[in-house]
């Protein structure tokens, strides 16, 4: 299979010679998303070592802040569909990490508690998420990591603006399902022309 011209080879070597063939004048947000898929990639090798994936880092993160939160809740938190929520959830319950029960006040409701066990990961994972910081960190001066900072969190707020003002709903993204629906419309639109 061909590889795109922009797509990065996921093995350090490679990755290293693709910076210093054209990376390094590619676009803002490639770069947001080089530098994000390399963070999570160091992460991911060290949550590992504990068997735990990044997908089920990302919800014990938030429940660590704020268990008891509806499932709901935990997907928007997260930024992923609730199916997405509700296959990691089912996989968590099953590795004892977490616990579901109905919410009391609204029976449609799941809320999401963490088990000993899913408590006890956090003070064993937490370094490692510190870790990565501080090696993605390492040699960049307290200037340009708070310029960095200043600037990551103004493209946030911008990004967050824009969809909030968008004016119609195809500027919106789509639930999975909805995209289904929008690819299987367009397959057949072609077919019928």
């Amino acid at each position: 299979m061909k590889r795109a011209r922009n797509s990065v080879v996921p093995t350090n070597a490679n990755t290293r010679r693709h910076l210093h063939n054209g990376v390094r004048e590619e676009r803002f947000a490639h770069l947001v998303k080089l530098a994000a898929r390399g963070l999570a990639r160091a992460l991911q090798m060290r949550l590992t070592e504990y068997g735990v994936s990044y997908g089920h880092w990302t919800f014990l993160r938030i429940l660590w802040e704020a268990e008891g939160i509806t499932q709901r809740e935990l997907s928007t938190r997260a930024g992923v569909m609730e199916p997405t929520t509700f296959s990691a959830l089912k996989a968590m319950a099953q590795r004892g990490y977490i616990t579901r029960r109905r919410n009391p006040l609204s029976r449609k409701e799941m809320q999401v508690f963490l088990t000993p066990q899913g408590r006890t990961l956090q003070a064993k994972l937490v370094p490692l998420a510190q870790e990565v910081n501080d090696v993605a960190l390492r040699g960049v001066g307290a200037a340009d990591i708070a310029a960095t900072r200043r600037t990551l969190l103004a493209l946030i707020e911008s990004l967050v603006a824009d969809e909030i003002a968008s004016p119609t709903p195809h500027r919106r993204i789509p639930s999975t399902r909805e995209l289904s629906r929008l690819a299987r419309k367009t397959r057949a639109g072609r077919r019928a022309s």
